[in-house]
C-alpha cells in the first residue's frame, strides 16, 4: 500500500472489511481468536455478552470480509483469523493513518499562517493608533 493512496478510493471489499472491523463485538472476537489460536461460536459466546446466535452472525460478517475462516471439527465449526487478510487490514489502516497525518500537518500549517497574518495585522493596527 502506498502512503499516498486516497483513503476515499476504497473498493467494495475494503468497505466490507472496515464495516466488519468497525463493530466492537467483532473486534473483541478477533482478539479472542488471535489470543486463543481459534475457537468455536460456543467458546466465543461464553466470553462475550451476546447470544450464541449473535456470535454466529458476527462470525458470518467476519467470514464474508475474509477476516476469519472456518473448518468443521466434529459437530462444530472452528474459526481462525486469516492472517493475510488481517495483515492487509493493518496495512490499510497504516496507510489511512499516514494520509490523515499529512492532512493534519497541512491544516496546522494553514492555521499557523492565518494566525501569523492576523498577529501582523494587529501589530500594524496598533502602530497606526
Amino acid at each position: 500500500m502506498s502512503g499516498t493512496q486516497d483513503p476515499g478510493a476504497m473498493t467494495q471489499a475494503d468497505d466490507t472489511l472496515w464495516s466488519a472491523i468497525g463493530d466492537p463485538t467483532r473486534r473483541r472476537m478477533l482478539d479472542l481468536l488471535l489470543a486463543e489460536g481459534g475457537g468455536t461460536a460456543t467458546s466465543l459466546g461464553r466470553q462475550l455478552p451476546v447470544t450464541r446466535q449473535a456470535v454466529a452472525k458476527h462470525l458470518g460478517v467476519l467470514g464474508r470480509a475474509g477476516l476469519v475462516r472456518s473448518a468443521t471439527s466434529g459437530r462444530e465449526k472452528r474459526y481462525q483469523v486469516d492472517d493475510e487478510q488481517l495483515a492487509r487490514a493493518v496495512a490499510q489502516l497504516a496507510s489511512v493513518g499516514s494520509a490523515w497525518d499529512a492532512r493534519l500537518q497541512r491544516i496546522k500549517r494553514i492555521a499557523e499562517t492565518i494566525q501569523r497574518t492576523q498577529q501582523e495585522h494587529l501589530r500594524q493596527d496598533e502602530q497606526h493608533d
